[in-house]
């Protein structure tokens, strides 16, 4: 079994992306996920995670989700690598979101109950 479940705010705005050659759409966005506990100094730390959204769901998030936005969300972890420009191979991991809230943005909650209605038929 492959789930995954996170909370966490966006670090910068998501942007809609078509596949190469396809109408496929998708969105890839980085989110911060505090730690279940405090450095020594006192600050909390966070794991910055990647994540894809595919279809009608991206541009869902697209549309109403900014920087600082929280987001809770499942998917399954994907990984892959590669080779860069030096031929060094990179390992790569992200998770690829299935399901989406949005969380705690009180100034739109109306229109983020709308977008959550429009996830019903989405994909």
């Amino acid at each position: 079994m492959n789930k995954i479940v996170l909370l966490g705010k966006l670090i910068r705005d998501p942007e809609l992306r078509a596949l190469e050659g396809s109408d496929k759409v998708f969105t890839r966005f980085i989110i911060a996920v505090d730690r279940n506990f405090k450095a020594q100094d006192g600050t909390r730390k966070a794991d910055l995670i990647p994540v894809t959204v595919w279809g009608r769901k991206a541009e869902v998030v697209c549309q109403y989700m900014r920087k600082g936005s929280y987001i809770s969300l499942s998917g399954r972890l994907r990984t892959g690598s590669y080779e860069d420009k030096d031929g060094n191979k990179k390992y790569i991991a992200e998770v690829v979101a299935e399901d989406f809230k949005f969380v705690g943005n009180r100034r739109t909650d109306k229109e983020l109950e709308q977008a959550e209605n429009l996830d019903d038929f989405a994909n």
